[in-house]
């Protein structure tokens, strides 16, 4: 992978492995038309939009537990995301080739459970949603082991794996509208041994392209799962435009990265997010590279 761009940046540490980040609990896709492709507005060709229902997030817990807020001022934290998601902004949508995955779809893994993951897609899609012209939608495609929800201190709820198994289910009745109002999350939803099937059939693929197309400003962050642990992420890879890998300071291997790096053969703009430095309260740093 060649290296075209870096940016780094101060982060503190959050307080815990950072998929573990936890709050407290809180008290049939839509089949696109043949000439999607062509129509000059593909936003249109999904028919009216539908609203999901309301969530409440803790925006004092959350900042409390380490995450990004807009309530919690100018840290060194905000200001490192606020690196990261510029050229990821930028390539969302900046032209791309007629063959390319749309480059509004994120996804976000990792080799190994507990390297940041999570933690790296919540805050992103948080910094997202400060933007002024843009939209953030937070899915959480860990579908062996979903964190999002519970790191947000929200009870699981229907989502993603629902919709691909119910041709009745749209995905306006699971999605949900947050307080942050450019931000919105679909859930990983119920479990099934069948996961990496579904996230390749058919079905997949025309929800991908719904959640890309429905909104001209909307960028679509992917907690996905580990690239070692299971073969889910190298199938929902296939689908992204833009990847972000985390890797976890003076923890995760060489040999690792390059496995997972492997698993990513043929994707491009795949990036790498160097996260957890010992010298946190000082001088870590998030590496940033893409290529």
């Amino acid at each position: 992978m060649s290296i075209i761009e870096k940016a780094a940046s101060r982060i503190a540490r959050p307080p815990r492995a950072a998929d573990d980040v936890a709050l407290p609990p809180a008290p049939a896709p839509v089949q696109p038309p043949a000439d999607m492709l062509s129509n000059p507005d593909p936003a249109e060709a999904f028919g009216p939009r539908r609203q999901g229902r309301g969530v409440e997030l803790d925006l004092a817990r959350m900042h409390e537990a380490g995450l990004v807020t807009a309530a919690g001022g100018r840290t060194g934290l905000v200001e490192d995301f606020r690196i990261i998601k510029r050229p990821l902004i930028k390539r969302a949508f900046g032209p791309r080739k007629p063959d390319a995955n749309p480059g509004n779809l994120i996804m976000i893994t990792s080799s190994l459970p507990g390297e940041g993951k999570t933690f790296t897609s919540i805050n992103l899609a948080m910094s997202i949603a400060m933007e002024l012209d843009h939209t953030v939608l937070l899915v959480d495609a860990d579908v062996a082991r979903p964190s999002v929800l519970r790191t947000l201190g929200l009870p699981p709820q229907r989502g993603l794996m629902d919709i691909l198994l119910d041709d009745g289910l749209d995905m306006a009745d699971v999605l949900l509208r947050t307080n942050v109002n450019t931000l919105s999350i679909l859930p990983a939803g119920s479990s099934n041994p069948r996961a990496t099937e579904l996230l390749a059939s058919q079905a997949m693929s025309t929800l991908v392209l719904e959640i890309a197309h429905r909104y001209r400003d909307r960028i679509v962050i992917f907690d996905s799962p580990p690239l070692l642990l299971t073969s889910e992420a190298h199938v929902l890879a296939s689908h992204m435009g833009q990847i972000v890998v985390v890797v976890e300071s003076e923890k995760t291997t060489q040999h690792a990265v390059l496995a997972a790096l492997a698993q990513l053969e043929g994707c491009s703009n795949v990036n790498l997010v160097y996260n957890k430095s010992r010298e946190a309260a000082s001088t870590s740093k998030y590496d940033y590279h893409y290529g």
